[in-house]
């Protein structure tokens, strides 16, 4: 793979034996499970523990809890909530986990690259850490118990973000997730399940996880994936032979270095437009990671956090195009 992944993810959900799930825990119970956690990652003999930032989420403001969601460290729900929930962080935020979201752990890591193989091994490390100081709830036939039952067995989800301009512009998203669902794989917009697809990006995961081992699960999300980045990039070649196509991504170059304000919307359509020119061969003065770095600069939140105040819709679009602008 290539240009068409951007990033790729292993999920592990867990949960502690002696405790019912956090949905029907009182506050003090789930403050107590992930201190149970927490602690338990402290005392291990690991040097992971020395490189792990610990936030609860009531120490949060809204813009905080909303950037975790746009750097994919946290989902919507769980940052919806405060009340005991703690999220853990490596200082280089490829690895986070969630206490208290659905289940008690929610184990992700991420990897800007297209090696599901490698963000799966450092999530079955963490997995056996934990493991050797918690008691996980498991049953000999259904695997890891997880309050949703979608979630039993491996309790694995691997995710592979997907850049799928061509295939949007040409409407062919909406058979390839019928055909996917067939497959046991779910295709999603940019963060996960009910979320719209910004830019042309698509988070392709497995479903199923009971009856099925995680390196089964692995090799046939890698399978899919590669065949349709293969369709993308068939897709792009019939696209770029078109004048105008050509024309749009260059303009969207132009507009990108030009505006003097600029919604999210429109820069993450620009920058996708402008990603698969770099991609097809028509502009070569940006980078494809240069692009990658930008579309989590720009994120209305992330933005606030990192300027360290209120910003209003408009003073969020004037400041966005100077990101934009000054990085390429």
């Amino acid at each position: 793979m290539n240009n068409t992944v951007m990033e790729t993810r292993i999920r592990l959900a867990r949960n502690l034996k002696k405790y019912p799930f956090p949905c029907r825990l009182s506050s003090q119970q789930k403050t107590e499970v992930a201190n149970i956690i927490i602690d338990s990652i402290k005392n291990s003999n690991s040097p992971l523990a020395n490189d792990l930032e610990i936030i609860w989420i009531k120490d949060l403001s809204e813009a905080e809890r909303i950037s975790l969601v746009e750097k994919h460290l946290a989902s919507p729900e769980f940052v919806s909530e405060a009340e005991g929930r703690a999220i853990i962080l490596s200082k280089d935020r490829t690895m986070s986990v969630m206490l208290n979201e659905e289940d008690h752990i929610r184990l992700q890591i991420l990897k800007k690259s297209d090696n599901l193989d490698e963000a799966y091994d450092i999530a079955d490390k963490l997995d056996t850490l934990l493991d050797e100081n918690l008691e996980f709830a498991f049953d000999e036939k259904l695997g890891y118990l997880t309050q949703c039952p979608t979630n039993l067995g491996t309790g694995m989800r691997a995710s592979v973000m997907l850049h799928l301009p061509a295939l949007k512009a040409g409407k062919a998203i909406g058979r390839i997730a019928g055909n996917l669902q067939k497959l046991g794989l779910t295709i999603r917009g940019l963060y996960g399940e009910g979320s719209e697809p910004k830019g042309a990006m698509y988070q392709l995961s497995n479903q199923v996880t009971l009856g099925i081992s995680e390196q089964s699960a692995i090799d046939n999300l890698k399978n899919i994936a590669s065949q349709l980045e293969a369709q993308e990039l068939a897709a792009q070649k019939r696209m770029i032979k078109s004048i105008e196509a050509q024309d749009k991504l260059c303009r969207s170059l132009g507009i990108l270095k030009t505006a003097k304000l600029i919604s999210r919307d429109e820069a993450m359509d620009l920058l996708s437009n402008v990603r698969f020119g770099v991609s097809a061969g028509v502009i070569d003065e940006v980078e494809i990671s240069t692009i990658d770095s930008i579309i989590e600069k720009i994120q209305p939140a992330t933005m606030m956090v990192e300027k360290r105040e209120q910003l209003s819709p408009t003073d969020r679009d004037i400041l966005r195009a100077e990101i934009i602008q000054s990085v390429i």
